[in-house]
């Protein structure tokens, strides 16, 4: 898991944000952040009665890096995990999760963790980065991601069992991070 700071400067028109490996002390806020998305079961895959302890090996022990977005108070806002998307032939792929407190939605906190996540997958060597179950309803992070040069190469039908909604399409995206043709 990537320990060194990892921080990057941010436009100063926004509100103070810093975006920093997570860290063992962090795991009680940032569970209090993942648990109300979790049970919600409206983006995530995770079963909604997923354990804390479940929860900590899905978020921080299979991810390459996990970082935190703290504001100026000093208060966990939004976090991301990064891994490769798939195994040996297709490690390559970088896949991403994200979430923001719910106070601070809207206000780009998703966009930022976004763009510094690219900006992690392309230093760690990934050449492109896979979303593979964007929820068709999850409509504020398809805006976002699309903003951030995601592009949708596929729809799931059904393939999301939303808590409340029922079976809704998911999307697949992806960007690549590397410049030039791909092979």
């Amino acid at each position: 898991m990537i320990r060194a700071a990892v921080c990057l400067p941010l436009p100063s028109s926004r509100p103070p944000l810093r975006i920093r490996p997570c860290e063992a002390a962090d795991w009680p806020a940032l569970w209090a952040l993942l648990e109300p998305v979790f049970r919600a079961g409206e983006t995530f895959p995770h079963d909604p009665a997923i354990s804390e302890a479940e929860a900590q090996v899905a978020w921080l022990e299979q991810s390459q890096a996990v970082m935190v977005a703290v504001d100026a108070a000093g208060a966990l806002v939004g976090t991301y995990y990064l891994r490769p998307n798939s195994l040996a032939l297709g490690a390559h792929v970088a896949n991403a999760g994200y979430v923001v407190a719910e106070h601070c939605r809207r206000q780009g906190v998703g966009s930022r963790l976004c763009q510094h996540s690219l900006q992690l997958a392309r230093r760690l060597g990934f050449r492109m980065m896979q979303f593979n179950l964007v929820v068709s309803s999850n409509t504020a992070g398809i805006r976002c991601w699309q903003r951030n040069g995601f592009q949708v190469v596929g729809t799931l039908p059904g393939a999301f069992r939303h808590r409340r909604l029922g079976y809704v399409d998911a999307l697949v995206m992806i960007q690549t991070l590397v410049e030039g043709p791909t092979p």
